[in-house]
């Protein structure tokens, strides 16, 4: 008889995902508790050679007490629970979801960016109100088409907001750590791409060089006429910069979709009817959440040389 791989599964999975995953390993459910997780690690980590992860914290402590494992399978695009380098030091293989979430979560930056320049929340609550036959026409917006752009982080989710923008019209350019082999404007500093464009969009991956990446200097730079949409990771954004900047009128108004220490939201950003706020939605459509949950049961059966059954596509 056949011995199933053994993997953790330190990850909140949809049920149908969770009966996969039983049916092709020997399943470990990591506890919630610390204590009984230490006992779980004690007791099964030495066998333990793939990992279904989404939010738990992957460090060399960890690692430690897996020194059987060879893969793990996240159900994300970012990675900032994960200790790269010590994943990568073990020789240990890194799976996200980046690619299958990528165009759902563009779509969401693109819808933000028209609702804050065109005030289409406000414009909502205009009609609803009964304003409209008394006050008459709406107050005017700002067209995405005549901007110039900043994308803050030109990797999948990026690439496909940038090809978004292209479509409508905008000039687009790009800051990252590297140049990419691709025909936009680079630039090196992230002050100089705010102070050259009318918005900027963050996706780039949380770290400690994108930690408050968009500071006081950045949002001066992007100066009282830009817009900022945030679709990456809340800390990426020194939250009392941007409180201080909107109360000095400095920026014209931002899209959040992350915060800082979520969900709780400063009551700043609430009461300001400059700014759009969604509750981390990027990519929270049917179908690329199912999208997600099939890569992490796929990616750990191929690395084992299995084949997963497929739940049916009715399932969420």
């Amino acid at each position: 008889m056949t011995t199933k791989p053994t993997i953790l599964l330190a990850a909140d999975l949809p049920d149908w995902t969770q009966q996969e995953l039983h049916a092709l390993f020997d399943v470990i459910e990591l506890s919630a508790d610390a204590a009984a997780a230490q006992a779980q690690l004690k007791q099964h980590g030495p066998h333990i050679r793939g990992m279904a992860l989404r939010k738990t914290k992957v460090n060399a402590a960890l690692l430690d007490q897996l020194p059987a494992l060879e893969i793990i399978s996240s159900y994300s695009a970012g990675l900032d629970n994960v200790d790269v380098p010590a994943v990568k030091a073990r020789g240990v293989v890194l799976e996200n979801t980046s690619h299958v979430l990528a165009e759902d979560v563009a779509n969401t930056a693109l819808g933000l960016a028209l609702a804050v320049t065109r005030d289409f929340i406000n414009a909502d609550a205009f009609v609803r109100s009964g304003r409209w036959p008394e006050h008459g026409h709406y107050s005017l917006g700002h067209s995405i088409s005549r901007m110039k752009v900043g994308v803050v982080g030109m990797g999948t989710i990026g690439s496909a907001i940038a090809r978004r923008l292209a479509a409508f019209g905008s000039q687009v350019a790009y800051y990252g750590p590297n140049r990419k082999p691709i025909n936009l404007p680079y630039y090196d500093d992230v002050v100089r791409l705010a102070a050259d464009c009318d918005m900027l969009i963050l996706t780039c991956p949380l770290s400690k060089e994108t930690h408050h990446l968009v500071n006081t200097e950045v949002l001066a730079a992007l100066g009282p006429r830009g817009f900022l949409v945030n679709i990456a990771r809340g800390p990426v954004v020194d939250e009392a910069a941007l409180v201080a900047a909107l109360a000095n009128d400095s920026i014209a108004g931002a899209a959040l979709d992350v915060f800082e220490y979520e969900p709780e939201v400063p009551s700043a950003f609430i009461q300001d009817r400059r700014l759009v706020l969604t509750p981390h939605i990027g990519s929270a459509t049917q179908e690329a959440r199912r999208g997600m949950a099939e890569h992490v049961v796929d990616t750990l059966a191929r690395h084992f040389g299995l084949a997963g059954p497929r739940a049916p596509a009715a399932h969420s």
